[in-house]
């Protein structure tokens, strides 16, 4: 019998997610490293370089990956031998490994759960709790596999009730192009097919936990029915031309994994869920020696990917920005921005909605006049940073406030990750303002032209506060330029095209 202590537990959670915080697995990174090597999409290849840059500098800099530093999950396999010492629960343990892993000062990650989450939507400040599934098995040992999941990816998880006839196959290259860019590509799909609503959900989820081997799987061969549809899955997917940040190009995916369970005669369930371009997760077994010891991979195995600014790109200067200017921009025009911006995220935009619904007015210090917003929210700073990582999130959250920005706030541009959607493209268009995207998936590179940052308005909100940020040649893409020319739709229907001229690169 195995006696597993309690600390031991608790310090490894803590310490596994510290390290996956900041370390890619190292199959993604060779996976992508690739990808990058294939792809002949120049916007998608500028967007894997900046990834890929800023994996290695989060490795070395032991800094998160990304801004969203995830809502924590965790798959336990507990032996039937094992004997506990301790005075708490499991799961109260493992929220401890997540509350230390959060609040280190060395690195500070994120807090982004929030409890009540139908109402009150409160912060939790620590990213507790976690979401921990169970499962009692022979043995003397206790299995943990955990991972930091994003919003971003999370927030495009599908699921069907398919009929028994049903083509699963027609069904996944129907509903990835409704997932948008916001999940971060190129990243990992998650399938789980049969069981229950929730066992394919589970299974999807858990399926993302597992090694990357596409590559040698299509050298070996299927083995069975379930490997053939993954290499279906993956050329066809791929074969959409979605491409990385959904910009057009050959790499959509990196890989796909498939788990089944029986189901009931008359089912099909379907589970869907990607894994972005922060794919974090780590794996470890405690047998009653002590803490669980992650190996430290070597910066030597990221490959020699140094992204640089495009020698065409646009330097802007915010300070001075105008509506004329704007208008001057095109989709696909990348630029460099300096001077001063405004964040905002989902929070601030409802409390300014709010107020101009009761006739208030913004606070003092937040004026939108001729300026452009930032759709973050960082993690605090370390050491000497003005900020932490900063990375966009998703646009397509705030579409349904762009039209009350854009005619409200004197508002002439915005910034954050993946497409617009239709109420917002149509705000754009409207008052002839633009989109510029940030890659997601590079919150740490981001975040160092990011000289200066402080909070203007709603501190209560965390991370959700509005900050003013002062920017040196801060990287963007114009998306949606005032025209409503949107690249996010004009890349993949391009490169679709192209990869059915080169079918040998799918």
């Amino acid at each position: 019998m195995t006696t597993i202590k309690q600390d031991d537990l608790i310090q490894s959670v803590a310490d596994a997610l510290q390290h996956i915080s900041y370390y890619h697995p190292l199959d993604y990174i060779h996976a992508l490293a690739d990808a990058y090597d294939k792809e002949q999409g120049p916007a998608a290849k500028d967007a894997i370089a900046q990834i890929l840059t800023n994996s290695r500098m989060c490795a070395e800099g032991h800094r998160p990956i990304c801004q969203d530093t995830g809502i924590v999950v965790v798959f336990l396999k507990v032996g039937m031998n094992v004997r506990w010492d301790a005075t708490m629960s499991v799961t109260d343990m493992v929220n401890e490994g997540v509350r230390r892993a959060y609040l280190l000062p060395e690195n500070v990650l994120r807090a982004s759960i929030v409890s009540d989450p139908a109402f009150t939507r409160k912060n939790t400040r620590d990213n507790t709790p976690a979401v921990v599934h169970y499962e009692i098995v022979p043995g003397d040992t206790v299995e943990v596999k955990l991972a930091a999941k994003g919003g971003g990816s999370e927030n495009k998880s599908k699921f069907a009730m398919l009929n028994p006839s049903d083509s699963i196959v027609d069904w996944v290259l129907k509903t990835v192009p409704l997932m948008g860019a916001g999940w971060c590509p190129p990243g990992m799909l998650g399938i789980g097919i049969g069981g229950t609503a929730e066992k394919a959900m589970l299974m999807a989820k858990e399926s993302l936990m597992e090694h990357i081997d596409m590559t040698q799987l299509k050298a070996h061969g299927p083995r069975n029915k379930i490997e053939e549809m993954r290499i279906e899955l993956f050329d066809k997917v791929n074969a959409l031309g979605i491409g990385a940040q959904g910009l057009g190009g050959l790499s959509t995916v990196l890989d796909v994994k498939i788990f089944d369970y029986p189901t009931h005669a008359a089912s099909k369930p379907i589970a869907m869920i990607p894994n972005c371009a922060a794919t974090r997760h780590a794996h470890f077994v405690l047998d009653g020696s002590g803490v669980a010891e992650l190996p430290t991979p070597n910066i030597a195995d990221w490959p020699s990917v140094t992204w640089r600014p495009d020698v065409n790109a646009k330097h802007v200067d915010l300070n001075t920005l105008t509506t004329d200017v704007v208008r001057t921009w095109k989709a696909g025009d990348r630029l460099l921005l300096n001077g001063k911006l405004l964040t905002g995220r989902d929070a601030a935009h409802k409390r300014i909605a709010d107020l101009f619904a009761s006739g208030e007015t913004l606070p003092p210090e937040v004026d939108f006049t001729n300026r452009v917003i930032y759709y973050v929210g960082p993690v605090d700073p370390v050491r000497e940073e003005a900020v932490g990582p900063a990375g966009p999130t998703t646009a397509t959250r705030m579409d349904k406030f762009t039209e009350m920005m854009l005619s409200k706030t004197g508002l002439i541009a915005m910034i954050g990750k993946a497409e617009r959607g239709p109420t917002g493209l149509e705000a754009i268009r409207k008052h002839q303002a633009a989109y510029l995207m940030a890659v997601g998936g590079a919150a740490y590179l981001v975040s160092k032209a990011i000289r200066s940052s402080r909070v203007v308005a709603f501190a209560d909100l965390g991370m959700e506060a509005i900050y003013e940020f002062d920017v040196h040649d801060m990287p963007v893409t114009v998306a949606v330029d005032a025209t409503g020319s949107n690249v996010h739709e004009t890349g993949p229907r391009e490169w679709q095209e192209n990869i059915r001229k080169l079918p040998i690169l799918v």
